[in-house]
Order: C-alpha cells, then sequence, then structure tokens
C-alpha cells in the first residue's frame, strides 16, 4: 500500500468528501488523502490481509465515489472514442462495457477507463480520480481540434460503491424489487435496476479485484441510506484503500500513475489485448487512434524496448517498493524498475509485484533480482493475473 501512500496521500488543499464520508467515521475508518478526497484506509477492528481476505471470500463494499463518471453523446460520439481509445465499439452490444485507454498523441496514455455503450450514439465512461484535471484537459483538447459531433458531460450528484466478492450477489439481490435477476447480468455489462424503495440505481457487473462483483452508480441523496442496507448482514464488510491496492495487485489490474503514464503505450504495459483486431489494419480514410503509427509498429516490429510483468518473490524479505530495481542474476545488470509491490495476503503474505523489464527478460519463469535497501532478493517473473479470477461470465 505504501506506493499508494507515498505518491497520493501528500495533499495539503482542502478535500472533498463523498457522499459516504460520515457513514466512514461512524464506522471508525481511518481516513487518509487520496486524489483530493478524505477516504477510508481501514476501518476499526480490521486489519489490512483480514480486509483482504474477507473480500476474496465474503462480500466487500469500497465507497470509489471519488472516480469520474461522465458521459459521451451525439451522432460522432463512437468516431470520437475510435480517435481517442484504441477499441472497436461498433462490435459492442448496447448495455456492455470495456476496459479501455485513452491515449495522447503519441500513442502515450493519458488514462484507464471503463467505457459502457448506451447505444450508438450516447457512451457511460468512468475515469480516475486522480487523473481528473488532465483527463477534462485532454477531452476538451481532442473534442476542440476534432471537430466531431458530440458533447462530454461530467455526471454530478451521484456516488459509486463498489460491492466486490463472491458473495456480492446474494447482498444485493434481496435489495431490487422482484422480477429482476441479477444471474442474468453477466461481467462487463451495464444496466439500470430498481430498489424495493423504487430507488433507481445503474450497475455494472465489474470491479477492481478480480472476484465478482458489482459497480453501483447511485444518486448522492440515496447513497447513505442504500450504503447501510448493503452493510445490514453478515456477509458485507467495509473495506478500504489498503485492500483495494492488495487486491488489485493480485488481481494484475494496473494502477495509473505506477503502472501507466503518458510516456508508456498499450503495448509495453502489456494491454495490446485493448487494441481491438478491426482497428490494426485501417486504410487511410479511416479513423486512427492517436498514435496508431508508432502503436502499431510496436505491434508489427516489436520496436518497444521494456515491458510490463507481475512477479512474486522466491524467498523472504522485504517487499519491493515503487522505484526499487530489478537485475540479472549478476546483481551487476540492472533491467528494470518495480512500480508497485506488496505483500500478498491471498499466496501467504508472499511478496508480489509488478514492474517494467527490458524486452527479452520479460517472459513468466525468467528468475531475476530485486534491490531492497541495498540488499537482493530473488523473483520470478509470473502470469498475470498472480491470483486466479472468478468473474461472472456466460
Amino acid at each position: 500500500m505504501r506506493s499508494i501512500i507515498t505518491k497520493r496521500f501528500n495533499s495539503t488543499t482542502a478535500l472533498k468528501k463523498t457522499a459516504l464520508h460520515d457513514l466512514h467515521v461512524e464506522l471508525g475508518a481511518k481516513m487518509v488523502p487520496f486524489a483530493g478526497y478524505s477516504m477510508p484506509l481501514l476501518y476499526d477492528g480490521q486489519t489490512h490481509i483480514e480486509s483482504h481476505l474477507w473480500t476474496r471470500s465474503n462480500a466487500g463494499l469500497f465507497d470509489v465515489s471519488h472516480m469520474l463518471q461522465s458521459r459521451l453523446s451525439g451522432k460522432e460520439a463512437m468516431d470520437f472514442l475510435h480517435r481517442v481509445t484504441p477499441t472497436e465499439y461498433k462490435g459492442l452490444q448496447s448495455n456492455n462495457g470495456t476496459l479501455s485507454v485513452l491515449l495522447n498523441s503519441t500513442g502515450g496514455i493519458v488514462d484507464d477507463t471503463m467505457i459502457t455503450k448506451i447505444n450508438d450514439e450516447e457512451f457511460y465512461i468512468v475515469t480516475n480520480a486522480g487523473c481528473v484535471e488532465r483527463d477534462l484537459e485532454f477531452i476538451k483538447e481532442q473534442l476542440e481540434t476534432s471537430g466531431y459531433n458530440c458533447s462530454w458531460d461530467v455526471i454530478q450528484g451521484r456516488s459509486l460503491l463498489a460491492l466486490q466478492g463472491p458473495e456480492a450477489h446474494k447482498v444485493l439481490q434481496p435489495l431490487l424489487r422482484e422480477g429482476q435477476p441479477l444471474k442474468e447480468l453477466y461481467f462487463g455489462q451495464r444496466r439500470p435496476f430498481e430498489l424495493a424503495n423504487n430507488v433507481t440505481i445503474d450497475v455494472a457487473r465489474s470491479g477492481y479485484t478480480g472476484e465478482d462483483g458489482f459497480e453501483i452508480s447511485v444518486p448522492n441523496e440515496n447513497a447513505l441510506e442504500f450504503a447501510q442496507q448493503l452493510l445490514d448482514n453478515n456477509i458485507t464488510k467495509p473495506i478500504g484503500l489498503a485492500a483495494r491496492d492488495s487486491l488489485r495487485l493480485e488481481a494484475g489490474m494496473c494502477l495509473y500513475g505506477n503502472e501507466l503514464n503518458e510516456s508508456i503505450t498499450p503495448v509495453e504495459a502489456a494491454l495490446s489485448w485493448l487494441i481491438s483486431k478491426p482497428r490494426r489494419n485501417v486504410s487511410e480514410d479511416s479513423i486512427k487512434f492517436n498514435g496508431y503509427e508508432k502503436i502499431m509498429d510496436q505491434v508489427n516490429n516489436k520496436t518497444h524496448d521494456k515491458l510490463r510483468i507481475s512477479f512474486k518473490y522466491t524467498g523472504k524479505g522485504p517487499a519491493a517498493r515503487t522505484g526499487s530495481k530489478i537485475f540479472l542474476p549478476d546483481k551487476t545488470t540492472e533491467v528494470g524498475v518495480v512500480t508497485s509491490g506488496s505483500a500478498s495476503p491471498s499466496l501467504n503474505n508472499l511478496n508480489i509485484g509488478q514492474g517494467y523489464v527490458t524486452k527479452g527478460q520479460h517472459k513468466s519463469g525468467t528468475e531475476l533480482l530485486v534491490q531492497v535497501r541495498n540488499k537482493f532478493f530473488p523473483i520470478v517473473l509470473s502470469k498475470s493475473p498472480l491470483v486466479p479470477s472468478h468473474y461472472y461470465r456466460p
């Protein structure tokens, strides 16, 4: 968790509060600055490890209202997305979503994002809280220079809650009006549901943990009551940022500012699967995504010189934190850098992490060393996710 703390917990400006702030305090949360918000790190009566393992085996409720919810709409909304992301949306069915990345002119990643297609002229978008200012600037500039007939609007007055874990569906289903089975909502899909009290919520079957679960957009005025209902059982516990970071590391998820930035392309970030096949060989009169030539050169000719990897320690030692150097077994040849690292509660607290290494040293099974406090510790590169995912698919 230190990677987040050192990079994002140093704000001295006035912090924003989510609609659930008072509930977090009431539940005994340790509140910390994160991306301009006062957010819960841990709750009384729970250690980081306990919070993490509870989410893997039961259901954890995360307040992610600091994330930016927005809407892109207009006749050329899809064309605009085809310019700023490498993903294909024509074949995406309505009310289905996909992970993608916003790209600058050189193919660097401005932000990672979840984009849901409502229809051909309307898209729901969730982006990172820590990138709000840059995202606003980027989208405005791209709209102005592209000339596409569409508009991008921030969605105001709504909270975003993530209910994650294998028991999440058992918690949410009883709160819905009858005749709305969650078993018909699969991973990546999003649609409105009505609660028993007639409040409409928007539910996406997705999350940041690798477990089954939901991200739920709810009006601010109903968020407190809804959160309390989700917690009013023996299955759900409130979970803070500490466990969210270790859960996403086990699941192989990127953290913007650690694994991703504007100098890294999707290919280097091991996200080539986001570059849809129909977008890889487009004609001159078709829309090319930003940085198309550079990215496709990397795809076709392997011209990139580094790749994102996941690793596990092969023995004991202190966790490798952001910025730790990676070496060949000779202890003299530096081949990479750690971007995130922590103990893995699901793997008996074995230290794990992500980083970038020189192309050629990136294959699963490669044995390398990380340098921590001037000592070397052996690691092995491992396939991601490091802990099996359990998404609810057809």
